[in-house]
């Protein structure tokens, strides 16, 4: 058994987990109280939790727990135990708002910085790994456009009176450490000599020199800084790549998401398409003579294209259903006529475009030189390939960021995408 701090917090391995889902009636429940030959295995793979999947008999369930500092670095980099607490709160709030694609929580304990919660069977498998293996899942743009309408529009002034509001937003800024973090290796990092930062070398040392030396690029990420810590728009996910997504051919799970806070939605939405842009760039590391990967390439464009089109439609109805609604950003009797309704969604909507090719952008950036890199293109093995991927990804990368405001569709972004891939 670890050792328990003063404030009764301990790190749990296999079997005191055992011992504390003994103890804890709604965990028990969960394993239909049976809870002799539990199998326990530990599966986080990421940078910052422990993760447990615990089958037994007559259920299952997940156990994540978050410790004191940041997993992949150690404790030489302290991180908030408190993250757990606004993952659980998101969970459920995202949960409530859109139950078919968020894992249920069955028990959450401050003290312990633990959460139980649903746990998603096999045939599910993280999506970026479904990428990487060239699977094609069907339903996955109305699944994503549906999550994120539902809990950006929900969460916003278009559905919440201010006092609703700004007392959600209180709530969410006691997250301020794991803001930090993504100010930091979002918006600062990539732009400078950072301990932490690495890239494919040589290859990329003049792409990485580059970017440290683009007065244009280090003015607009200023701009997207600047929004990230001001703009308290909606309760965005905070970190939603496509290893925060879990699926199958007719199930999407969105998880993980202890970076929540009331910030700017295009930073969700820009972080799930830029992601899906990555994926699309590392398919040539991953072609062969068997299968040239141009049809799983298309169909990545595809999902790019239906996400944000589906996202737009959805997220406009929501908001003329709820137009008499307590919605305090646009008072129904002063924006009254159909003209002017249509004139003030089409320039949020706009707005909302150029924030996600913005914020989209500077995480496909962040992850080609910063500190955390994604397996899309780490699994490339031929390095000088993976490179040549990489290079593509961030040219790319930095003409939507600089140029996001001149691009008013997103079959315009699909066409950039694919000129940058035929360089």
């Amino acid at each position: 058994m670890a050792a328990v701090a003063d404030d009764g917090f301990r790190v749990l391995d296999e079997e005191a987990l055992v011992e504390y889902i003994k103890a804890t009636p709604a965990l028990r429940a969960q394993l239909g109280e049976q809870l002799d030959g539990l199998t326990i295995k530990e599966v986080g793979d990421g940078n910052l939790n422990f993760v447990f999947i615990v089958i037994g008999s007559a259920g299952s369930l997940v156990i994540k727990q978050a410790i004191p500092y940041v997993r992949c670095i150690g404790a030489s980099w302290p991180m908030t135990k408190e993250r757990a607490y606004f993952e659980a709160l998101a969970l459920k709030e995202h949960g409530r708002l859109c139950p078919n694609n968020v894992p249920e929580v069955y028990h959450f304990d401050r003290a312990m910085s633990l959460i139980g919660m649903r746990y998603l069977k096999p045939p599910h498998i993280i999506l970026r790994k479904g990428l990487i293996s060239g699977i094609e899942y069907p339903l996955l743009a109305q699944h994503m456009s549906e999550y994120m309408a539902r809990t950006l529009f929900f969460t916003s002034l278009l559905y919440h009176s201010t006092s609703e509001h700004r007392q959600a937003v209180a709530e969410f800024c006691g997250n301020v450490e794991l803001c930090r973090l993504t100010e930091q290796v979002v918006f600062s990092d990539p732009y400078k000599i950072a301990q932490y930062n690495h890239w494919t070398s040589p290859y990329l040392d003049h792409d990485a020199e580059a970017l440290r030396t683009d007065d244009t690029l280090k003015i607009e990420v200023a701009d997207l800084k600047s929004m990230f810590c001001e703009r308290a728009q909606a309760l965005i996910h905070g970190d939603l790549h496509t290893g925060s997504v879990m699926v199958t051919s007719d199930s999407t799970q969105v998880i993980d998401p202890e970076f929540a806070f009331y910030g700017p939605m295009g930073f969700d939405i820009g972080a799930y398409l830029g992601n899906l842009i990555l994926a699309f760039f590392s398919q040539d590391g991953h072609a062969n003579k068997d299968n040239d990967r141009e049809e799983h390439k298309r169909w990545i464009l595809r999902m790019i294209e239906e996400t944000w089109n589906l996202f737009h439609q959805k997220f406009v109805s929501l908001w003329n259903e709820n137009i008499d609604g307590h919605g305090e950003a646009y008072l129904a009797d002063i924006y009254n006529t159909p003209e002017l309704r249509l004139l003030v969604q089409k320039k949020y909507m706009t707005d909302l475009f150029h924030d996600s090719l913005g914020f989209g952008a500077a995480k496909m950036i962040r992850r080609i030189v910063g500190i955390a890199h994604v397996e899309d293109f780490e699994s490339i093995v031929d390095e000088s390939k993976r490179a040549s991927c990489e290079r593509r990804a961030l040219d790319c990368a930095k003409t939507l960021l600089k140029e996001r405001r001149r691009f008013e569709t997103i079959c315009e972004i699909i066409s950039v995408v694919q000129d940058f891939s035929a360089h």
